[in-house]
């Protein structure tokens, strides 16, 4: 949901990359749209490219040993290992819980924009933004 969130923030302030994405669709052209109709101006192609590689690293991810849910390892892909034996467990749980809520808010955020998108005036503090 955060990546979800900051990618969906990032192209909606029309910042792109420079060059083309194929022969007849260039970054700037999907820059000047919100995300929805970006995400809908990608080839075929493009799409097929992206969600195939989110399904190496989730397969990659998710198919080592026992699941991280029921007390295996994390992925290292996701978490990169860290050393946090030196910090004082009561501020690691209080940063552990902010970064949770974080995660919530953005899936609220996330949810809001897809709402905003679809439904017009459904989220009123995003009604009349060019974004949605």
């Amino acid at each position: 949901a955060m990546l979800a969130t900051t990618g969906y923030l990032v192209q909606a302030t029309g910042a792109h990359f420079p060059g083309q994405l194929s022969s007849d669709v260039s970054f700037e052209s999907l820059s000047t749209m919100n995300p929805f109709d970006a995400w809908e101006a990608v080839p075929l192609a493009g799409k097929a490219q992206i969600i195939g590689t989110i399904f190496c690293a989730e397969l990659y991810t998710e198919s080592k040993g026992v699941h991280y849910t029921k007390g295996g390892p994390l992925p290292e892909i996701v978490f990169p290992k860290f050393d946090f034996s030196n910090i004082d467990p009561a501020i690691l749980e209080k940063k552990r819980c902010r970064e949770l809520n974080n995660g919530r808010l953005a899936m609220i955020a996330i949810m809001s924009f897809i709402s905003a998108n679809n439904i017009e005036g459904s989220v009123p503090a995003l009604t009349g933004n060019p974004a949605f």
